[in-house]
């Protein structure tokens, strides 16, 4: 039976130090549940931010230590915040909470993301704590003081990202994309200071971003759509979602949530009432019979369709190898099935303001990047043909 999956709640902690009266902060998240493992884990996120002066309630019911003395919870605040005697202390403790905040906020978000944004959201923490250690190289390994942070200073700081070395065993410089995220978190760390007092000034909105190149949105041709329709999957829920995926144009977090209630047939046809998980604007869209045939056997209004589909950061790891056995070399995700759906409905000649209302999109300028894929395969096409002349010579007698 699977395990029901449990809300992930984050909570600001103390640990108390061995060898001084200091405690540190940390950021607790339970239950976390990882595949392979039948328990929930409890992870802990060290913030690097000590206290010496949290009050501790005495009257809480505590539990006995190894050492024989009592342990006694920290004082909240009515906002759950740690309250310590020091002004201080007071503040490292906002600025865990605030952290804590964050996390709460990207778990709580990552339904509403599609596949790639799921992967994304997971490397978060990644990319916050590479951008510190690059950060540290920087200034090589002594404190950013804020009242030496200057345009100066942040325009020097990019010019030194553009050209900042890879992390771990890799060689050469990061990517202007990757050095663009890193940018973006440090100067979204700018604005926060500026917001909580440490800055008289918002020096972020003075300086601009590293310019982000455009990434190549994959898709599948028709016959490589056919080609793997008909390769047998590990996992047949998940190749019936993407088929749906690709014939319909549905995000990941709008497959997975979809139970048959929200398919009604209009007479004979069939339509998707639903609200979208991303952008919760409320959905009317026909499907094909094709599309329908992938939902299967119908149950239960409130039963899911695609019961059991994995969760996004998980599912791409089948979809590489489904595509992998099919014979295709490109590299699809998920996620990738909306873009072939954006991109064969414009080739085959539809409109793109009906493309972009059956996307979802709410402005039509986002739906353009698939218009520009096919614009691209015109040209292409424009110069498949070629004659083995010399057009010279047809041109000097006339």
């Amino acid at each position: 039976m699977k395990t029901p999956m449990k809300r992930t709640v984050f909570k600001v902690i103390l640990r108390k130090s061995e060898y001084k009266e200091q405690w540190s902060l940390l950021i607790e998240s339970f239950p976390v549940f990882e595949p392979g493992k039948d328990k929930p884990l409890r992870k802990h996120e060290p913030l690097g931010r000590y206290i010496t002066t949290p009050i501790f309630d005495k009257n809480s019911s505590g539990r006995t230590l190894p050492d024989g003395k009592a342990y006694y919870r920290p004082k909240r605040d009515a906002n759950g915040i740690i309250m310590c005697r020091s002004q201080k202390d007071q503040e490292a403790c906002i600025f865990a909470d605030k952290v804590r905040d964050l996390r709460q906020h990207e778990y709580d978000n990552q339904s509403l993301y599609t596949d790639s944004e799921a992967e994304q959201a997971a490397q978060i923490q990644v990319n916050w704590k590479r951008e510190l250690a690059l950060m540290k190289l920087y200034t090589g390994g002594k404190p950013l003081l804020f009242g030496s942070i200057d345009v100066n200073l942040i325009e020097d700081y990019k010019d030194y990202l553009v050209n900042a070395p890879q992390g771990g065993s890799k060689t050469g410089t990061i990517s202007a994309n990757t050095a663009s995220t890193y940018f973006s978190i440090f100067k979204a760390g700018l604005h926060q200071a500026f917001i909580d007092g440490y800055l008289t000034i918002d020096l972020a909105a003075k300086v601009k971003n590293i310019y982000y190149e455009e990434s190549q949105r994959e898709y599948l041709t028709q016959e490589e759509l056919n080609q793997l329709a008909a390769t047998p999957c590990d996992s047949e829920i998940l190749k019936r979602a993407a088929l749906f995926s690709a014939l319909t144009g549905l995000r990941h977090s709008d497959i997975k949530q979809l139970k048959w209630r929200d398919i009604v047939k209009d007479k004979e046809h069939y339509q998707l009432h639903f609200t979208q998980q991303k952008t919760k604007g409320v959905e009317y869209m026909p499907i094909s019979d094709q599309a329908f045939s992938l939902c299967g056997e119908r149950d239960d209004a409130d039963r899911l369709v695609f019961e059991g589909l994995q969760d996004p950061s998980w599912i791409n790891r089948p979809v590489k190898k489904w595509v992998e056995a099919s014979g295709i070399t490109k590299h699809i995700t998920f996620h990738c099935f909306r873009h072939t759906y954006a991109t064969l409905q414009l080739t085959n000649g539809t409109d793109i303001y009906t493309v972009s209302k059956m996307l979802g999109h709410k402005k039509v300028t986002t739906t353009q990047i698939y218009a520009k894929i096919v614009d691209e395969k015109k040209e292409k096409a424009a110069n498949a043909i070629k004659l083995d002349i010399d057009l010279s010579d047809l041109n000097n007698k006339q």
